[in-house]
């Protein structure tokens, strides 16, 4: 996905709104999108990408999250692991998120609801909502599930204490080919260990 500045200026002055709604509405998830589009930025340009991709990325990153204000509070807000039943309701959240910021009707936010829509895909075709696999699955997306699972074990959540860098490797070396590109990853393990977005504990 590309973003010429003019389009990206528009898209994120326009959706600010969003990100305030969000706060409100849960404090912790606003804060995870804004690490996670930090983390994003420096992976898509470790990789490569154009200023206009990372323009593109930078908007999908920062509202990958942001379908959660249609999920209840009861679950949103639960305080331990989701049943299956609620965890099917959690999974919306990508389908959500993708509508919101389609709705938004301005150039290059339906590419941005695309990225939104795919940032849960597993790279072996196990994720969701539509089950992509490998490199149908948008690079962008790839980039930001990559980003969201390392923020989401680094900080403590009501559920769950934050894990160490060095945990967080482990698990998402053992996701490597199944969750995550493998390609990427490789791009990843470098980079995190100079970011400002490596856990505190090691």
């Amino acid at each position: 996905m590309e973003l010429e500045d003019p389009i990206f200026h528009a898209l994120i002055t326009y959706t600010k709104a969003l990100t305030v709604a969000l706060g409100y509405r849960d404090p912790s998830t606003r804060l995870h999108s804004e690490r996670v589009q930090g983390l994003s930025e420096e992976i898509g340009i470790r990789c490569g990408l154009t200023k206009n991709e990372i323009n593109g990325l930078n908007v999908a990153a920062s509202f990958h999250d942001i379908g959660k204000i249609g999920i209840p509070d009861r679950i949103l807000l639960k305080p331990s692991r989701f049943d299956d039943a609620e965890w099917e309701i959690i999974k919306q959240h990508a389908e959500i998120g993708e509508q919101i910021m389609a709705a938004m009707e301005l150039d290059g936010a339906k590419q941005a609801a695309k990225l939104i829509r795919h940032h849960h895909e597993h790279y072996d075709g196990s994720g969701y909502p539509d089950r992509l696999s490998g490199d149908d699955i948008p690079i962008c997306s790839r980039i930001i599930a990559i980003a969201d699972s390392y923020d989401a074990m680094a900080v403590s959540r009501t559920y769950h204490p934050a894990r160490t860098h060095t945990e967080i490797m482990s698990i998402l070396d053992n996701e490597t080919g199944i969750k995550h590109d493998p390609e990427l990853m490789r791009v990843f393990c470098v980079l995190i260990e100079t970011s400002r977005f490596k856990a505190k504990k090691i």
